[in-house]
């Protein structure tokens, strides 16, 4: 007899039940007639015989029932046997797709180890190169006069660049660049014009806002992060496309995690300044989005935001505007009115209209025709400072650079009074934080350099200012805004002549700049520029 296979097991096993299910029915009718023949008559003379018949028949239909309880079990052991099959088949698969990625894997590891040998043969070479050229330089040295025609120059730029009055106060055709220095040290001011490869963590979470990166995406996607935060687009680029076409051929394309990896290739396009093709992915990715997520979701928000910024950088700020205002609107809707993202959007939608205005003024429109735009960014920095207040407490970072951010307003309209006002509250908290309650012996570095410039004419040599308490500590890596604050208030002190306060406040931001290790540089142009969710911080 040959062996059956599984199919046809089962096959035969439903033909017995069927057989089996007749053969009991058939047996139920037997041995009810005989019941009504026995109930009919009481003492038949063959009774017993009849009796003897029925007992046969019931054991005859126990068997029966035994024999279609085992076959259901066969059945049912068959069909749990084709499940266990398909699943071996589905972990067959995926094993098969792992030993593939692996395999490409390895294959990107050995080429990156041969670029890093060729990029250690380059090192070498240039540090054969920068001796000779040290070489030479000690011969040089000796040429007095090209020696001090560079002294010369190198501090004419570097005098340039340490002077806060050029970044607080530029030229009204100055490009959008110095426009956005206006605005102070938050995140989205130098977002737009700063173009440097995004950190890690922050690349993460550009992507990762409102939708959770799954399991199967999140080594890719930490791979390709890694990668375009080292500025290595050349193998970011190429890992996103395989991931796409791979996402697409097994889930469709309007998948979310099909968004998802658009969102990532647009933003290393984006740090590649290739913002045609980043906007076409990121429209992309909003449309699937808002198809698969709905249109108020968490994720739409943070798409609308990155297209918003992208404008941004192109200098389409009414474009970017709606962009942003909508993602308030999601926000606002999903978080509620007073949550810290809608006061980090509040802050994205400011700037765009703040350049906007930048852009107005430069075309020759007149600042009686832009006052309803001023008092429009007022608004919104100042609702963002009041959700930040509210919410994470007046010593929150974001507290003190919205702030900064409400006085670059203030003086594009000539309110230098309010923006004083601004810069000497961020002061005198970080001065509250580090050395406690104000009083007579404890002032704020304000108030001492306004006393020295008070006391110029009566004392012709201050006092060093190392003796008011080295308040210059205070401004710590960890709190780059306050050296921002600084120069800003420094420059708005130069602006109204009193030179020896600007001196003073000057001299401590160069101090704090000096500090080791790591000390922040002025005007913000510090790592917490990015740390906010604005035109910068994309998602």
């Amino acid at each position: 007899m040959t062996a059956l296979t599984q199919e046809e097991v089962a096959t035969h096993t439903r033909t017995v039940v069927q057989g089996l299910e007749a053969l009991r029915n058939e047996h139920n009718s037997i041995l009810s007639g005989i019941s009504s023949t026995l109930s009919s008559a009481h003492h038949p003379p063959d009774s017993n015989v009849i009796a003897e018949k029925a007992g046969i028949l019931q054991r005859s239909l126990d068997q029966i029932e035994l024999g279609l309880s085992e076959a259901q079990i066969m059945l049912a052991l068959a069909s749990h046997l084709q499940t266990v099959e398909a699943e071996k088949q589905k972990l067959r698969a995926q094993v098969r797709r792992l030993c593939q990625e692996n395999a490409w894997l390895r294959d990107e590891l050995a080429s990156t180890q041969q670029k890093l040998q060729a990029s250690e043969q380059h090192v070498a070479q240039l540090e054969e190169d920068k001796k000779h050229l040290e070489f030479m330089s000690t011969i040089k040295k000796y040429d007095a006069d090209v020696q001090q025609d560079s002294e010369s120059s190198m501090e004419e730029k570097k005098d340039k660049s340490d002077d806060p009055v050029v970044d607080l106060f530029p030229d009204d055709d100055a490009d959008d660049r110095a426009g956005l220095k206006r605005s102070g040290d938050f995140g989205s001011q130098a977002s737009l014009a700063a173009m440097s490869p995004t950190p890690p963590s922050q690349f993460a979470q550009q992507v990762n806002a409102g939708y959770e990166i799954p399991a199967r995406l999140r080594t890719l996607h930490n791979l390709v992060i890694q990668y375009a935060s080292q500025g290595r687009y050349e193998v970011a680029v190429p890992l996103c496309k395989q991931a796409l076409e791979d996402l697409e051929k097994t889930s469709g394309h309007d998948h979310p995690d099909v968004a998802t990896m658009l969102n990532i290739l647009a933003l290393v396009y984006r740090d590649q300044n290739k913002y045609k093709e980043a906007a076409n992915l990121l429209n992309d990715a909003l449309a699937i989005r808002e198809k698969t997520l709905g249109e108020n979701h968490p994720a739409v928000a943070a798409t609308l935001n990155n297209l918003a910024v992208l404008y941004g950088k192109r200098g389409k700020y009414k474009e970017a505007e709606p962009l942003c205002k909508r993602a308030l609107e999601i926000r606002e809707k999903v978080l509620g009115r007073d949550h810290p993202d809608v006061a980090k959007q509040l802050n994205n939608l400011a700037l765009l209209c703040q350049n906007q205005i930048s852009q107005e003024e430069r075309r020759g429109v007149p600042k009686e025709e832009l006052l309803g735009k001023y008092e429009e960014v007022e608004r919104y920095y100042q609702r963002a400072l009041e959700i930040y207040e509210t919410k994470l407490g007046p010593d929150d970072p974001n507290v003190a650079k919205t702030k900064n951010n409400l006085a670059s307003a203030y003086l594009k309209q000539g309110k230098y009074k309010e923006a004083e006002i601004l810069y000497k509250q961020v002061l005198t908290r970080a001065h509250e934080r580090e050395f406690g309650a104000i009083d007579g012996d404890n002032k704020p570095i304000w108030q001492v350099a306004e006393e020295r410039e008070e006391n110029k004419n009566k004392v012709k040599d201050s006092a060093p200012y190392g003796e008011y308490g080295g308040w210059h500590k205070a401004a710590k890596v960890d709190s780059p805004t306050v050296t921002t604050t600084l120069k800003n208030l420094g420059a708005l002190y130069r602006r109204q002549g009193k030179y020896e306060a600007a001196e003073t406040l000057e001299d401590c931001a160069i101090r704090s700049r000096k500090e080791p290790p790591n000390f922040p540089s002025p005007m913000g142009s510090t790592s917490s520029q990015r740390s906010q969710d604005d035109p910068r911080h994309t998602e």
